[in-house]
């Protein structure tokens, strides 16, 4: 492998005019492809194999005009002296009715008066508007005509916000992710101390996240792929492009500083990181697919997506790094030892990362304990996760959303912002208008059932379709619990109905149990090829094994970080707003990802954060405690490999010792990065329990 990736590191110093090129020429090409591509196609939300949308298929069948996966606002109307139904205050909820009846693409309008919307001490009433194309398809001057009639409608009598997902999303997101890039363009400069070698990968990984989210709107409409889908392409892309970058520059600069020439140097860090890069970008790539185990086709896309983009990172890194060095020359020179502080016999003192590791290496039982224990404590929030989509209760509180959410809760009840809906079928051919009354009074009874509609009838009559408002808020755990409920076969036989359970809280429900289901089967699948993989690349089993418990440590403590910001509000409002080569990569991955929580997004929010707190974790602690302890205490016996394994595991010299062979020593190889598993950069520094071998 390294030898492989040192001629192609060579070929692309030498011709590197012609590789600039075809990079070039690539960007252009796809940029045109682009600007000719149709629109991306809807956001592809569907659940397959879940009771919901089962239900929300039958619905389509039988109740069209619901339009049932069309977009929907909920205006919500308090007054603040008096109440709604005052003659006044009534004239001016019905005329703002009447004007969102007439907005773009609105097909249905219910009247708070007229659906008895209106909660019981007079101050709150809601209006339901329903639009005829999903929330993907409905254009920006539908949502602006929304916005606008909601704030008109607003006064110092009466307050008006709207919730659900038709409505207009914040702006911002891209101040943050510059932000982002400002803190990795400054972690660059500290790292190298040349500006033009701090920009090369930063412009190559724009170039490459450029290439890439041009490819999936080129590909969007044959692939199906969601309008949405280059989020998470754009957040992985950006931080693995500087990051790979970084290292082949970094270590190019490195071997400059031996002694090497220039066309020797380059080919030399591309044989080495490059190896790194290319072994680090397959499990970054395998993590990226496995997402597809979930069974959800919106993470399957982002996935496969996000994967594409991390092969065009990698291939930037082995090709246009190298002849972009060729094309600067003399002007990224080797790379220089910074002055260091003399002791008290006049020797310069130790730099701070040698005397880390040398604390490590003399005290290694307890710098483990320690990690362990550490990121275990972190992890443990992680046991109490609820994995969902995030609603209007989860955006911040000065939302015009969440205001709405919280006044429909105290005006009514916290289960009103999360109805369920029941479609009922009789079976045996008998009336679905009292199936859907039976079904009504077996569940009216509930203590957590707050309100039951009454039952509509398809124009066929085979089919009923009711209301159910639950006691509780829709994220809770009772609401779910009520859901389960009403699935049970029993309510279905008593009422001899055919029941299925809708609804957005329903859809949550379903989602969580698909997460959760395939949570262990994803890590499962992705620990287990990183963990092969890494055995070709170590040729041991005890280095693969700890990078894999390693790699579990740090996603578990990532999670439990997660539930204690997003699910239990913990620094909330500081999350809210906005060295070495391995610490430098680190911190860029942790900034570029954290820059994401800017994101008018949720999901990407959630994952930006995740993200950045894994990889945080993983660079820290995993890397510069645990890893040189475990390495400590299992000095050489960790580089072994079992003879039985040892014919059957090809040597992929992903370190390059081929290549120093085959200079015959004429320069001594500078302490390579290695590969390793796990969210965070994919290199390690060179650990001291004793060289590698793969002896048995």
């Amino acid at each position: 492998m390294a030898t492989f990736l040192s001629r192609l590191g060579r070929f692309a110093f030498r011709r590197r005019r012609l590789v600039a090129l075809l990079w070039a020429v690539l960007l252009v090409g796809t940029g045109v492809l682009a600007g000719r591509a149709p629109a991306p196609p809807p956001n592809d939300f569907s659940m397959p194999g879940t009771e919901a949308q089962q239900a929300y298929d039958l619905l389509e069948r039988s109740f069209p005009e619901l339009n049932a996966d069309g977009a929907t606002a909920r205006v919500v109307f308090r007054a603040e002296d008096g109440k709604v139904t005052d003659a006044e205050t009534r004239r001016a909820v019905q005329e703002t009715v009447r004007e969102l009846g007439d907005g773009p693409q609105a097909v249905r309008v219910t009247d708070p008066y007229a659906t008895r919307s209106v909660s019981e001490d007079g101050s709150t009433a809601y209006a339901q508007v329903s639009y005829g194309v999903p929330a993907s398809e409905l254009e920006e001057s539908s949502r602006e005509a929304l916005q606008d009639t909601v704030e008109r409608a607003g006064s110092p009598e009466l307050t008006v916000e709207v919730g659900g997902n038709a409505v207009k999303a914040m702006a911002g997101g891209h101040a943050s992710e510059a932000l982002g890039l400002a803190v990795a363009a400054v972690v660059l400069v500290i790292t190298f101390g040349s500006l033009l070698a701090a920009g090369l990968p930063l412009l190559t990984a724009v170039l490459g996240v450029g290439i890439g989210g041009l490819a999936i709107k080129v590909l969007a409409e044959p692939l199906g792929l969601g309008s949405t889908t280059s989020g998470l392409a754009t957040m992985i892309g950006l931080a693995v492009g500087i990051d790979y970058a970084l290292f082949v520059v970094s270590r190019y600069r490195a071997e400059l500083a031996r002694g090497r020439h220039r066309e020797e140097a380059a080919a030399h860090a591309v044989g080495t990181a490059g190896s790194a890069v290319v072994f680090a970008g397959l499990t970054v790539i395998i993590a990226l697919a496995g997402l597809g185990v979930v069974g959800i086709p919106l993470l399957t896309q982002m996935g496969l997506a996000a994967a594409g983009t991390v092969v065009i990172a990698v291939l930037i890194a082995v090709t246009l790094i190298p002849a972009l060095l060729g094309l600067c020359g003399r002007r990224i020179g080797p790379a220089r030892p910074r002055p260091r502080r003399r002791g008290e016999a006049g020797r310069p003192k130790p730099a701070m990362g040698v005397r880390w590791a040398r604390f490590v290496v003399r005290r290694p039982v307890a710098v483990l304990l320690g990690g362990v224990a550490l990121l275990g404590a972190i992890a443990v929030p992680a046991a109490a996760l609820e994995m969902g989509l995030p609603g209007d209760e989860s955006k911040p509180a000065s939302t015009t959303q969440r205001r709405a959410y919280d006044l429909v809760a105290e005006g009514f009840g916290p289960g009103y912002n999360g109805p369920l809906t029941m479609v009922v079928q009789a079976e045996g051919g008998g009336s679905a208008r009292e199936a859907a009354r039976d079904v009504a009074g077996e569940i009216s009874a509930r203590e957590d059932v707050a309100a039951v509609g009454k039952p509509r009838l398809s124009r066929s009559g085979e089919t009923a379709v009711l209301t159910v408002v639950p006691a509780t808020a829709p994220a809770s755990a009772e609401t779910a619990d009520l859901v389960h409920a009403l699935r049970e076969p029993a309510l279905a036989s008593d009422s001899h109905a055919h029941v299925l359970v809708a609804g957005s809280t329903a859809m949550n429900v379903d989602v969580s149990q698909k997460l959760s289901d395939a949570l262990l089967p994803y890590l499962g699948l992705v620990v287990g090829l990183a963990f092969l993989l890494l055995i070709a690349v170590f040729r041991s089993l005890l280095v693969p094994l700890k990078a894999a418990l390693g790699f579990l440590l740090s996603v578990l403590a990532g999670l439990g970080a997660v539930v204690a910001v997003f699910q239990w509000g913990w620094l909330s409002s500081l999350f809210g707003v906005a060295v070495r080569v391995v610490t430098a990569a680190a911190v860029i991955m942790v900034s570029v990802f954290a820059a994401f929580m800017g994101s008018d997004e949720q999901m990407l929010k959630t994952i930006g954060f995740g993200l950045a707190a894994a990889v945080l974790f993983d660079a820290f602690v995993v890397r510069m405690a645990i890893v040189p302890a475990v390495l400590a205490l299992l000095g050489r016996r960790a580089w072994r490999l079992p003879r039985r394994l040892d014919r059957f595991v090809p040597d992929l010299d992903v370190e390059g010792e081929r290549l120093e062979r085959g200079l015959g020593g004429r320069t001594a190889s500078a302490p390579g990065a290695s590969l390793d598993a796990g969210p965070g950069p994919a290199v390690e520094t060179a650990g001291s329990g004793g060289g590698r071998g793969s002896g048995g």
